[in-house]
């Protein structure tokens, strides 16, 4: 059983490590490398400028902006979507009452249905998405303020996206929209998979549902929903927040830069610009946060493994 047990493992991982090292580790490389010149991504031509583009990012007002816009996105959307969603996968599974002659742990009535509308967003692009909610958040014929005004709040028009203050809650608002409904069925199926003694011996015992939630669910839930955290802080980091600023915003990333993400911004800069070098020294600073990100939800999310 032993003899060629390596080779027979090697002949295996080698194809998918290859690939990974080529199209994952292999673009890393070059990128860090690129951000020690000066190219420009539409010439062969370039030449080594040491520390300067690093030099430049840390003087850079509208890096640190987008630095700022980008954590604040990290550490919100996964908190509010992951509460969320684990709030509904509980109603949904959870968190109705006995019915006669039926199971004494069910969920509230209409479950599935309830499932299939909180997956429906995962149907849609994000670039259907965000223009969907950009026509929402029109000032003028906006569904937004046009039921404000119908409800009689005239006076209460908000910019929504052209506002400031207001356009980058709007865009996370959206970002939530899309993304909650796919970790309300990535909990449930979980959920799903708990034996009902368990609930129904926390029901024998007095537990009410918020007890049976924090004492029985979240702890056997507890690495599916460490997955889904780090998961969410990667979306809101990069592809998802891109679509959405991009299409939604004016600039975009406006107005004053008050919706730019650090992904929007290498992609103004490596496209608009002409300043591919600086857009990957932006890129390494991107991969620095999100690792970081990633290293401390694993190291304070540990804890004991359950079994069940």
């Amino acid at each position: 059983m032993q003899h060629g047990k390596y080779r027979f493992i090697v002949g295996f991982l080698a194809l998918p490590l290859g690939l990974y090292a080529l199209f994952v580790i292999w673009p890393f490389i070059q990128s860090i490398y690129y951000s020690f010149t000066d190219w420009t991504g539409l010439s062969p031509e370039f030449k080594m400028v040491g520390f300067d583009n690093y030099s430049r990012m840390l003087d850079d007002d509208i890096f640190w902006k987008s630095l700022q816009h980008s954590l604040l996105f990290a550490l919100l959307l996964p908190v509010v979507t992951i509460g969320l969603a684990l709030f509904f996968a509980f109603m949904i599974n959870v968190g109705g009452r006995k019915r006669k002659n039926g199971p004494v742990i069910t969920g509230v009535r209409g479950s599935s249905f309830y499932k299939i509308v909180y997956f429906f967003p995962q149907v849609l692009s994000i670039a259907i998405v965000a223009l969907l909610f950009a026509f929402a958040y029109n000032p003028d014929s906006g569904a937004l303020n046009s039921l404000l005004r119908g409800i009689g709040l005239d006076h209460v028009q908000p910019l929504w996206l052209g506002d400031p203050d207001l356009a980058l809650w709007a865009v996370m608002a959206v970002l939530v929209w899309s993304t909650v409904g796919f970790f309300v069925v990535l909990f449930s199926a979980g959920m799903a998979s708990i034996p009902a003694e368990m609930y129904e011996a926390a029901l024998l015992d007095g537990a009410n549902r918020v007890t049976t939630f924090f004492r029985v669910t979240l702890p056997l839930l507890w690495d599916t929903v460490q997955s889904g955290w780090v998961y969410m802080g990667i979306l809101a980091l990069g592809a998802e927040s891109f679509a959405v600023v991009q299409i939604m915003t004016t600039g975009p990333g406006g107005p004053d830069y008050s919706t730019t993400v650090m992904v929007l911004y290498v992609y103004q800069k490596a496209f608009r610009d002409g300043q591919a070098a600086y857009a990957t020294t932006i890129g390494v600073a991107l991969l620095v946060v999100t690792l970081a990100f990633a290293a401390v939800v694993m190291r304070l999310g540990r804890r004991e493994r359950l079994e069940y």
